[in-house]
């Protein structure tokens, strides 16, 4: 079983605030409107042989702004900032009241929502969390990071389609967004078993992270050796 699709554990404040990814936090600038971003690199993938764990390689997003940038107001920011340190602190069930709280008085803003997607889907609430998400992507449409973490609850959920729509929603906005990119191919490797555009997204992925994950370039090899079964119909192609 593929293990690397990757996983956050708090999300971006709005398209033109503040933005955090779990502990290990490192910086980085959004060049558009200048805040201070921060992310975290995700956990390496574990072996093919294990469960999918949503665990991934380490990626900085390139955040884009095609619109004009949302005001984040001090008191937004700073009880942003508070259900993040609830969150760091695994104070769980409190961070979701304050994002809860936070979402509904500003709904406006992608990353409370983007935040309680995640914690639900952490929680296994994997309809709940698709449901956060789109309201994320809705407020925030430009951020490649936002689709990303919807295209992992979607496929929690079972929603492989929405899922696919999501990772390749994520890549049209960041062409080298490396984690999107691998997301897909264990969407098709795992999922919607189409070999041929597996393939394909590992390979532009082992582009993207400079071939240096030995355990994807593995599953390049089972799949380029793979034999088909015999009587096995090609996976059916979504509808756009």
């Amino acid at each position: 079983m593929r293990s690397a699709e990757a996983v956050i554990l708090a999300a971006a404040l709005a398209a033109s605030g503040c933005s955090t990814i779990g502990s290990g936090v490192k910086a980085i600038q959004d060049n558009v409107v200048a805040p201070v971003a921060k992310a975290l690199a995700p956990e390496p993938a574990a072996s093919a042989a294990s469960a999918p764990a949503d665990s991934g390689p380490t990626f900085s997003p390139n955040l884009k702004l095609l619109r004009p940038a949302v005001v984040v107001t001090p008191a937004a920011q700073r009880a942003f900032d508070d259900a993040l340190r609830l969150l760091r602190a695994g104070r769980t069930d409190e961070a979701e009241r304050a994002f809860k709280a936070l979402a509904q008085s500003n709904p406006e803003l992608g990353g409370p929502h983007a935040n309680l997607g995640v914690i639900y889907r952490q929680a296994g609430k994997f309809d709940e969390s698709v449901a956060a998400l789109e309201r994320a992507v809705e407020a925030s449409p430009d951020q490649p990071l936002y689709f990303n973490q919807l295209g992992i609850s979607c496929r929690h959920a079972g929603q492989f389609a929405k899922a696919r729509e999501a990772y390749e929603r994520a890549l049209s906005l960041d062409a080298n967004y490396a984690a999107a990119q691998l997301n897909l191919g264990i969407l098709f490797d795992l999922y919607l078993r189409d070999s041929t555009r597996a393939l394909a997204a590992y390979e532009r992925y082992t582009e993207l992270s400079g071939g240096k994950d030995a355990t994807v370039a593995k599953w390049v090899t089972d799949l380029k050796n793979r034999k088909p079964a015999p009587g096995h119909a090609p996976a059916k192609k979504e509808q756009s």
